[in-house]
C-alpha cells in the first residue's frame, strides 16, 4: 500500500476524536485557515496540517505510549522542514474540545504575532 493509499484509508477511518476536531477545522471554519487531514509530508502522514501557518496537529491514542521513539523521530523530521507540531491525546479532544482549540489558536497567534 502506498503512502497516498494509506492516507486515503485514514481519512475514511477517522477516530471519534479526529472527526470532532475535523468538524472545527474544516472548510476554513477555524480562524479562516485551510487545514488538511491525513496529509502525507515526506515519509509520514500527519493528522491535520495548516500549510499557511506551518502547523501540524496530531491526535494520539493509547498506542502512542509505546511509540515514543518513533513519534520523536517523526516530530524532528517535521520540525526540520519548518513545521511546528502540537500533540493532544484523543481523550483531551473528546472531553475538552474548547481547550484544545484554544491551544491551537494560541499557537497560531504566536506565529502570526497576535
Amino acid at each position: 500500500m502506498t503512502l497516498l493509499d494509506n492516507a486515503k484509508r485514514l481519512r475514511r477511518e477517522m477516530t471519534d476524536a479526529e472527526q470532532r476536531l475535523w468538524y472545527h477545522l474544516r472548510a476554513h471554519r477555524f480562524l479562516g485557515l485551510k487545514f488538511k487531514r491525513q496529509k502525507p509530508i515526506g515519509p509520514y502522514i500527519v493528522d491535520f496540517v495548516c500549510t499557511e501557518c506551518w502547523l501540524v496537529v496530531e491526535l494520539d491514542g493509547g498506542q502512542h505510549q509505546q511509540r515514543t521513539e518513533y513519534d520523536q523521530q517523526r516530530e524532528r523530521y517535521l520540525e526540520s522542514r519548518g513545521y511546528r507540531v502540537l500533540r493532544f491525546w484523543n481523550h483531551q479532544m473528546l472531553a475538552e474540545a474548547e481547550a484544545v482549540l484554544e491551544q491551537i489558536r494560541l499557537e497560531i497567534g504566536k506565529q502570526q504575532g497576535l
